[in-house]
């Protein structure tokens, strides 16, 4: 059982992390091929982040009612089907549909998947399969980019697409065993809104970047969805975040804290290929290099994370790692306004070493949740980081413009932007450490 779960983890971790990584480096060459714009060419990265992250919350409850099995195999096969339909895309319109499906599927395996760790596991192989999670997403963000480039400038970006489909057929060979399963009422509309208010604030970004005169009637709406929101899980039998978590304070700051990391990291990240390319003017495989950096030393650092946890604690391991995130986006930054690769490359090995330290934040959520709460609190640590994410490529969209010179201007803001997210994240973080502390004195 084990071997299976830990498989399993490996597998869907890489296959949701590396889907993006590996056509956010392909998306400058679809966007050469049919022509599209910044926005345009980030849109093939929401098209999967936005209904990924929306549909996480609807997802959560799902899995607590069918169980893990049946929600990854569920999953995995409606994955296959929307990628079959990207990687055969004659247009935009098609493609962005394809990536739309993935996203919906990757909403119902990464709960499923993170559910795994806490109703599978003994607690002293959670840290473990933590470990296994954050390793596989580091390796696909290094190998994502390298093989996305690469497959993008000597086959075909469609091939990125039709490559994933072996990982697909492996991943339903190791699924573990059905488990027990926990059935709980579900509020459709307060997921509805909570999707709702996801679309919305992204969307109004993305008008905004194309100087569209709806962004501010979006954005209003969002604001009111957000409120009826609101009412409405005071007001609800079930919560779409169970009262259980919302008083949870240990729970609440680790959801602040994927935010604030997913904002910043996330968004300057996926556009990074793209500044290379337009602004470096390198080919596909040469821009998505800095990425494999990050990733290499996220690899190399998480083993020695638990041994800093232990000899510090978890409040200062964390805290200190996304200190250490923020020096390094700052120092990319400062280098940014010069057209070569490598003075890049020191900050981004921070970006890596650093966030390698928020590993212990996940086995501290699902610990706060329990293990009947455990499919609903995996899909509301999962969505926030993903919805973060979105907004984080929107919002860089706004900053940069169609020219090289604006999209470099615009990469250096989000930079420094992102490098202040991740010191507030930090304080918080400090305190989700004190706070754990206390209840287990208690």
């Amino acid at each position: 059982m084990l071997t299976r779960v830990h498989a399993t983890i490996a597998l869907i971790a890489f296959l949701a992390a590396a889907d993006n990584t590996v056509v956010a480096a392909a998306a400058p060459s679809v966007a050469a091929e049919w022509g599209l714009g910044v926005t345009a060419t980030q849109g093939v990265t929401v098209a999967y982040l936005l209904p990924f992250a929306g549909l996480l919350l609807a997802a959560g409850p799902l899995v607590d009612r069918f169980g893990e099995r049946a929600a990854l195999r569920s999953g995995l096969v409606v994955f296959a089907v929307g990628t079959a339909v990207a990687a055969s895309a004659g247009g935009y319109g098609l493609l962005v549909a394809g990536r739309v499906v993935q996203g919906a599927a990757a909403a119902l395996l990464v709960p499923a998947t993170l559910s795994l760790v806490r109703t599978r596991l003994a607690v002293a192989d959670r840290a473990r399969a933590a470990a296994v999670w954050t390793i596989a997403l580091a390796l696909a963000l290094a190998a994502g980019p390298a093989i996305g480039g690469l497959v993008a400038e000597h086959l075909h970006w469609s091939w990125v697409f039709w490559g994933t489909l072996p990982v697909l057929g492996l991943a339903l060979l190791v699924l573990p065993e059905a488990g027990p399963s926990t059935a709980r009422e579900t509020d459709v509309v307060g997921l509805g809104l909570a999707a709702l208010v996801m679309l919305l604030a992204t969307g109004s970004l993305l008008v905004l970047a194309e100087g569209g005169v709806l962004a501010a009637p979006l954005g209003a709406c969002g604001v009111l969805a957000a409120l009826w929101f609101v009412a409405r899980e005071r007001q609800s039998r079930a919560p779409v975040v169970p009262v259980e978590l919302a008083r949870d304070r240990v729970f609440r700051s680790v959801l602040v804290v994927q935010a604030l990391w997913g904002l910043g990291v996330t968004g300057v990240c996926v556009v990074t290929p793209l500044v290379h390319q337009r602004w470096l003017g390198l080919g596909p495989a040469d821009a998505a290099l800095p990425l494999v950096a990050v990733a290499a030393s996220l690899i190399l650092t998480a083993p020695w994370v638990s041994a800093v946890v232990s000899a510090v604690g978890e409040a200062r391991a964390v805290a200190g790692g996304l200190v250490v995130v923020a020096v390094g986006l700052v120092g990319v930054a400062a280098v940014n306004e010069i057209t070569a690769l490598w003075p890049r490359l020191p900050g981004l090995v921070l970006v890596g070493v650093g966030s390698a330290f928020t590993v212990p934040l996940t086995t501290l959520a699902l610990n706060a949740a329990g293990d009947r709460l455990a499919g609903a609190a995996s899909g509301l640590l999962s969505a926030v980081r993903e919805f973060a994410g979105a907004l984080g490529v929107a919002a860089v969209a706004v900053l940069a413009g169609a020219t090289a010179g604006e999209l470099a201007g615009g990469y250096t803001v989000a930079l420094v932007a992102a490098a202040a997210l991740q010191v507030g994240a930090a304080l918080i973080a400090a305190k989700v450490g004190e706070t754990a502390r206390v209840r287990t004195v208690r």
